[in-house]
């Protein structure tokens, strides 16, 4: 009587446990190909996210500097354009003002002029009508002169203006000294020489004067201003 049952045979258990291992084998072949490719997608990933990143906070970065250096240059371009307004506008009035304060200048050195003319023709009728009151005055200055120069061993000689010598004649009693009285067309009024031991000096009133009116003209107009014109002693007054 045949059975209903096939009878089953086990493999033996090596050839088993080489199935089972080549199996695992091919599972970790499989997971180590799983993670190489997963970390080859990471590494991709990041790297396009890192550049997306830097390319975003580079854009920004460099929007702000731009923005910040054009603000920069549109301010300087506009202070730069209102300056060259500003002096276009303010050139004919400093313009104005430099030629206002020339003008006064002049005016003011134009009066210091005047003054100090003035009071050189002062002086000078002053010393005339002092010379036509007292012409004896003139040999005072003679005196003075004399003091200054070697002593004299010889006439002193006196040269004047021939009224002035006149007038000092008509003076009864004046004390010439016993110097020689000699008249000189050549000389204006007030001026005379001196003549002594071969010396000569000048002691007239315009040397006097001008030393006077030279201090005068530097006080009032400066060392740059010219000395005005000398006016004769015998002129009238302006």
């Amino acid at each position: 009587m045949n059975s209903p049952y096939r009878s089953h045979r086990f493999p033996p258990l090596a050839e088993r446990g080489l199935a089972e291992a080549l199996s695992l084998q091919g599972s970790a072949e499989a997971l180590q190909a799983a993670l190489a490719d997963g970390h080859a997608r990471g590494l991709a990933r990041g790297h396009e996210e890192g550049f997306d990143k830097g390319l975003a906070e580079g854009r920004a970065v460099g929007e702000a500097q731009g923005r910040e250096r054009g603000e920069a240059l549109g301010r300087a371009e506009g202070e730069a354009q209102l300056l060259a307004r500003w002096q276009r506008v303010a050139a004919p009035m400093q313009a104005a003002t430099e030629a206002l304060r020339q003008v006064q200048a002049d005016y003011q050195a134009a009066l210091r002029r005047e003054m100090v003319e003035l009071v050189e023709r002062v002086a000078r009728q002053v010393i005339r009508a002092e010379l036509t009151l007292n012409p004896t005055q003139i040999l005072k200055l003679v005196e003075e002169t004399l003091q200054s120069m070697p002593p004299a061993v010889s006439t002193v000689e006196v040269f004047l203006n021939s009224e002035d010598l006149r007038a000092i004649q008509a003076i009864e009693g004046a004390d010439t000294r016993g110097w020689n009285l000699i008249a000189d067309p050549a000389l204006e009024a007030g001026e005379c020489r001196v003549q002594v031991a071969g010396f000569e000096a000048d002691a007239g009133c315009r040397q006097r004067l001008q030393a006077c009116m030279g201090q005068v003209a530097s006080q009032l107009l400066g060392a740059e201003e010219p000395a005005p014109a000398e006016v004769p002693l015998s002129g009238a007054a302006a």
